[in-house]
């Protein structure tokens, strides 16, 4: 059993070219291709500078004029639980393309024939790695926690131990993995791709961010807006949380 904590990875489209890496170093890019678009409603494109396209952005969005950031796109990579993707994948103005249990089976050496679970951020005291189980005299063990240890946390640990050896019994006595992850909780770890353009960004952040929204997704989206907030100047630095 492998515990883990929730990540992400901002990977992009820009002119049909992919980048797997990071968002493109140079987002006034982006901000010239929303300008150029935009200005097309004002045929004042004449009034293009190098400068220009934050100013005029900031403009549209005072104004509410969000339409024009429908030109621009984000991809995202988020390893979380299942059940924070399960929020995600709400925002129907999107592309999702996500882990799927019908066809991963994780008791095969490439998922290292175990379960991999996220860590809530309000677990504490069980840290990342992995824990090899056993059972001895139909007890349950693990090689670095330990059995008699009696607290809520506890109870998620054990929970997920017995998880994982019910799951690779049920795939040893023949079920198949669309079969076995019938039992298979929200603290599986899942990864899921996330493309959207710039307009349902705004409206993922403003709803994702917020103090309502459920705290794992937060621990996903604050960062995540941090960041692009420092790669693409004007966009999203109205929206604070």
């Amino acid at each position: 059993m492998k515990l883990i904590k929730p990540s992400y990875k901002i990977r992009t489209k820009f002119n049909t070219k992919e980048v797997l890496s990071d968002i493109i170093d140079n987002g006034i890019e982006i901000l010239k291709d929303i300008e150029d678009a935009g200005r097309t409603c004002y045929k004042s494109e004449n009034k293009i500078t190098n400068e220009s396209a934050p100013k005029f952005i900031k403009m549209l969005l005072d104004k509410g004029h969000e339409s024009v950031l429908e030109h621009q796109i984000i991809s995202v990579r988020f390893v979380c639980d299942r059940g924070v993707s399960h929020e995600l994948v709400r925002h129907r103005i999107a592309a999702h393309s996500q882990e799927s249990t019908r066809y991963c089976n994780y008791s095969k050496d490439k998922f290292d024939n175990q379960l991999t679970f996220i860590i809530p951020c309000w677990v504490e005291n069980i840290p990342e790695g992995e824990y090899k189980l056993k059972i001895e005299d139909k007890r349950l063990y693990s090689d670095k926690f330990d059995n008699n240890r009696d607290d809520i946390n506890s109870m998620w640990f054990w929970s997920l131990a017995n998880n994982e050896i019910t799951y690779n019994k049920l795939i040893e006595d023949g079920w198949q993995p669309q079969q076995a992850r019938a039992i298979l909780p929200n603290s599986l770890k899942t990864e899921i791709c996330t493309t959207a353009n710039l307009r349902e960004w705004r409206t993922i952040f403003k709803q994702r961010t917020s103090k309502a929204a459920h705290p794992q997704m937060r621990e996903l989206m604050c960062p995540l807006l941090d960041e692009l907030k420092t790669k693409l100047p004007v966009i999203f630095d109205d929206i604070n949380y």
